[in-house]
């Protein structure tokens, strides 16, 4: 498998359980925290590769899809995970924080928040939110130096904040959060032969008004979804829009025929 493969990143099994991934991750956080090797530059973009690893294998929903595609495609299983699934949410819902925590009150290490800010540059920041029978802590990333290179809410705690605790957040932080826009859905229909062929095929998104070229992959299948970027809706406060993503319809040999005609007969 690749080096970029998350399970041997993290040095387990395919099988570990989520605690076993729990105990690899902490152990390689000690390895590769920045405060053991000062002398060592390499060690950030290792840690960097741990942290995403982690947030993916400890999320069972992230776990299960990129599981899917390990199995389909081997070691390009990274690149196409990565690919079709929006990278603004890897570390949504992680503990990463948390494991950050025991290793400072363990070793005397510095504070998450300091060496999350030299990972991802200056656009990281934290808060938490103290109130009666309520508390949370997450952190938002409005830098381009952030794991998705994006503008919005990260949750810490793996619960989410709702409309109360985003306002919370914002009063806390004196200003307002950027958010991203909604992906949106819609249908890219394919005679069998673009479905098998591939390549750029042109699509009109009636929704924006726009005329695209969508490059399909070969051999695409019934409902496989195509992600393109950006072409959500558009987001709030200067963060980026969100995704559109085209379910393929691949049509029967006889309606391709009949819209093969009606194509034809357009252009004559």
């Amino acid at each position: 498998m690749s080096s970029k493969d998350y399970y041997r990143i993290l040095g387990i099994e395919p099988t570990a359980n989520a605690k076993a991934i729990k105990n690899a991750y902490r152990e390689l956080a000690f390895q590769y925290h920045p405060d053991r090797n000062k002398d060592n530059p390499d060690a950030v973009n290792r840690m960097k590769a741990v942290n995403e690893a982690y947030a993916v294998l400890s999320d069972a929903a992230k776990r299960r899809e990129y599981d899917a595609i390990r199995t389909q495609f081997g070691s390009a299983a990274h690149d196409r995970f990565r690919r079709n699934y929006s990278e603004e949410d890897l570390f949504a819902g992680s503990d990463i924080f948390r494991v950050f925590e025991e290793l400072t009150r363990l070793h005397g290490f510095r504070h998450y928040e300091e060496v999350f800010k030299e990972f991802y540059g200056p656009g990281y920041r934290s808060f938490e939110v103290k109130r009666p029978g309520m508390f949370f802590k997450g952190f938002v990333f409005t830098g381009r130096h952030s794991p998705g290179h994006g503008r919005r809410l990260r949750r810490g705690d793996g619960q989410g904040l709702g409309r109360l605790g985003r306002r919370m957040a914002e009063k806390l932080l004196g200003a307002r959060l950027p958010q991203r826009g909604k992906d949106t859905n819609a249908v890219i229909h394919l005679s069998p032969e673009e479905a098998r062929n591939g390549g750029p095929y042109a699509y009109y998104y009636r929704q924006q008004g726009k005329k695209l070229v969508v490059k399909i992959p070969p051999n695409v299948r019934e409902n496989q979804r195509i992600r393109l970027t950006g072409l959500g809706e558009p987001g709030r406060g200067g963060a980026e829009a969100g995704d559109l993503y085209l379910r393929v319809a691949i049509d029967r040999p006889l309606m391709a025929a009949v819209k093969s005609k009606i194509k034809r007969w357009l252009k004559s």
